[in-house]
C-alpha cells in the first residue's frame, strides 16, 4: 500500500477513534465520524494535488479541541505538519463561546493555505447539517445567525485556489432562500 494512503488511514482510524462516542447535534445524533469524512471528501474533490497530509488533517480537525488528543501526539504518529495544520483550526476550549467564535473571524485572514481549506470545508459540511439536518433544539434564529457567522469566517479566509469557495457560498445561498421558501428564514442574502 501506498505511504500518502496509509497515512490517511491512519488518520481515519484515530479519528474514529477518538470520537467514537461523539454525536452531532441533529435529530438522528448522527456518528461525528461523518463529520470529519465529509471535511476530508470535500478537500479531495477540490484539491487536485491529492495531498496526503492535508486529507489527514481534515480527517483529524477536531480532535485537539473535543478529544483528549494532544499536539504531541498527533506529531508523534502523524508528522509536525498535520498537527500545525490542525492546531490552526482548533479553538480554544477554555474560552467562552462567543469569544472563540470572535476569534474565528479574526484568526481567518491568517490561515495558511491548508487551514483555510479545511476551515472552509468545515465550514460547508456545518452549513449543510445546519439546512437539512438541524439540530433539533436549534429555532430559526440560532440557525439563521450560524450562516450568518460562517459566511463572516469563510469571507476572510485567505482563497484557496479551489472551488470550495464557490460551493460554500452556493450551500449558503440555495440553504437561505429554501428556508425562506419553506417559510422559516424571513430574509435572503
Amino acid at each position: 500500500m501506498k505511504m500518502d494512503h496509509l497515512l490517511m488511514l491512519k488518520a481515519l482510524a484515530f479519528a474514529a477513534e477518538k470520537h467514537r462516542n461523539h454525536r452531532r447535534k441533529d435529530e438522528n445524533a448522527s456518528p461525528y465520524v461523518n463529520h470529519l469524512v465529509t471535511v476530508a471528501l470535500l478537500i479531495a474533490e477540490a484539491d487536485e494535488t491529492g495531498d496526503p497530509e492535508l486529507l489527514a488533517a481534515a480527517l483529524l480537525h477536531d480532535t485537539l479541541e473535543d478529544t483528549e488528543t494532544s499536539p504531541g501526539e498527533l506529531e508523534e504518529i502523524f508528522g509536525r505538519r498535520v498537527r500545525d495544520l490542525v492546531e490552526e483550526v482548533t479553538d480554544d476550549k477554555s474560552l467562552p463561546k462567543a469569544r472563540r467564535k470572535a476569534l474565528q473571524v479574526d484568526h481567518a485572514p491568517g490561515l495558511s493555505p491548508g487551514a483555510s481549506m479545511i476551515k472552509i470545508a468545515d465550514k460547508i459540511s456545518n452549513v449543510r447539517d445546519i439546512l437539512e439536518r438541524p439540530p433539533a433544539d436549534w429555532p430559526e434564529s440560532r440557525r439563521r445567525a450560524y450562516l450568518d457567522w460562517a459566511e463572516e469566517v469563510v469571507s476572510r479566509c485567505p482563497g484557496t485556489g479551489t472551488e470550495l469557495e464557490k460551493v460554500f457560498f452556493e450551500t449558503l445561498k440555495t440553504g437561505r432562500r429554501n428556508r425562506t421558501e419553506e417559510g422559516g428564514f424571513q430574509r435572503v442574502e
